[in-house]
């Protein structure tokens, strides 16, 4: 049988958006020719898209290791990588690459990401400049008719939320625009639907102001630019703060070398400081007495740092607790509980999963949030969230001892996990409401 004539085979059926044939079609290449390059590209990409992430990653580590002199395979293992936040291996994926194709735009783009996260504006700023020389990318719909005209606005600068699960080539035609990159349209082409993506106010505020210009004619626009500017730290404290039921944390923006007097100010209170833009516990300290200060902020990048109140809100276990909750179409949606011995919570590092009595805690937050949190406090969530005006948000926050609503974040930055990366079976049902609820609203505002 003739290789080349399969493989077209597979990539037809791939382009007709017949998943599950086209997959079988590349796996049975594979097992006849198992460093076919194209098959174990297409097929991860496939699996990448069906939300199988550690599956698309193996295929590109395969295809770099079979084509070790193919830039191609190392760009699509690093972007691999840098999804799963291995930042190092990414790293060192883009610039084999670049070795290979200086020019080659997509291992630029990743080197520019990695440095943003790492907090070096100036290498991040010189890979950006090389990497995004086209700011209009159209991604095609494959599939039978025809599908809604969709245009994603994204931020060179990144700052971006991950919707590729739901805005993918077989639902939409995609045009993906970067509005603060050269060359970037004034105007945009026809369209049924604009999906503002850019979701950091700290980190990209002028594109942010650019994608509020293009979008002013724009009869249907998910997540206006314009909202999304409010929702900064700083902001949210000030305008959550009239909110009944809701306490937010003093917030600050201070210069670097204003610091010391600000920490004497404090008469030696616990405040937390974090490089603005930044998320996932990145560059973000406890201050708790001032000889901690110069060591802890040499870590942090930026002149200016958020300076915001500690509040101390662990329960009567002595655990602190964040939970998240999305707001998709005004309405809410629980997404998961983490409680954690650390004052640092997050998901991944938290001990939801590895205590019994956590996991079923959780549970029930998924399952009945009104009934493990209480009527007071979901109101004064439905309050923060007609405060947003996003279409699509997501709220960190706590309880403290009196019931209030302790908000730590409140932004578009946050991203729904595929289901299939659900780390436990009962965060399913939550997962796939949440899922359900944004393809509900990206669907019927395209179509309208």
């Amino acid at each position: 049988m003739s290789t080349d004539r399969d493989f077209e085979r597979a990539r037809q059926l791939d382009a007709a958006g017949r998943d599950d044939q086209a997959a079988r079609a590349y796996l049975a290449l594979l097992e006849r020719d198992p460093a076919h390059f194209g098959a174990l590209t297409n097929l991860a990409n496939l699996m990448e898209r069906r939300g199988f992430t550690a599956a698309a990653r193996q295929g590109y580590r395969e295809a770099a290791r079979f084509h070790p002199d193919n830039p191609v395979a190392h760009t699509n293992f690093g972007a691999s990588l840098l999804d799963a936040g291995e930042l190092e291996a990414a790293r060192v994926a883009f610039e084999r690459a670049l070795e290979l194709a200086p020019e080659n735009e997509q291992a630029h783009q990743g080197l520019s990401a990695i440095f943003a996260r790492l907090g070096d504006d100036a290498a991040a700023q010189l890979h950006r400049a090389l990497g995004f020389r086209e700011s209009v990318v159209h991604q095609p719909f494959h599939g039978d008719g025809t599908a809604p005209n969709v245009i994603v606005l994204l931020s060179a600068g990144g700052g971006n939320v991950d919707l590729r699960q739901f805005l993918d080539d077989r639902r939409y035609d995609l045009w993906k625009i970067f509005v603060d990159a050269p060359g970037a349209p004034g105007e945009l082409p026809p369209h049924d639907l604009v999906v503002n993506a850019i979701g950091d106010a700290e980190r990209s505020g002028d594109a942010l102001e650019r994608a509020a210009q293009l979008v002013a004619s724009s009869a249907s626009v998910i997540n206006a630019p314009e909202a999304v500017l409010q929702t900064s730290r700083l902001g949210n404290a000030e305008r959550f703060a009239g909110i009944p039921g809701v306490r937010v944390p003093r917030v600050q923006l201070v210069r670097r070398d204003a610091l010391r007097a600000f920490a004497s100010s404090r008469d030696g209170s616990a405040f937390l400081l974090r490089s603005p833009g930044h998320h996932s516990g990145e560059h973000f300290v406890r201050i708790e007495t001032a000889a901690q200060l110069d060591d802890e902020v040499a870590l942090l990048p930026g002149s200016e740092l958020l300076a915001i109140d500690y509040l101390d809100v662990r329960g009567s276990d002595g655990k602190f607790r964040k939970y998240r909750i999305m707001t998709v179409g005004g309405k809410l949606y629980p997404l998961h509980l983490a409680i954690s011995s650390h004052w640092k919570v997050h998901y991944f590092s938290s001990q939801t999963l590895s205590e019994p009595s956590h996991r079923a805690e959780e549970e029930r937050f998924l399952d009945d949030a009104a009934g493990a949190l209480g009527s007071t406090p979901i109101a004064a969530l439905e309050a923060v969230a007609g405060a947003l005006k996003l279409d699509y948000a997501g709220i960190d926050f706590s309880l403290d001892p009196a019931g209030k609503v302790v908000v730590f974040e409140a932004n578009a930055t946050m991203t729904i996990p595929r289901l299939s990366e659900a780390p436990a079976d009962y965060r399913k049902p939550a997962l796939e409401r949440a899922c359900k609820a944004v393809e509900g609203l990206l669907s019927s505002r395209a179509q309208a």
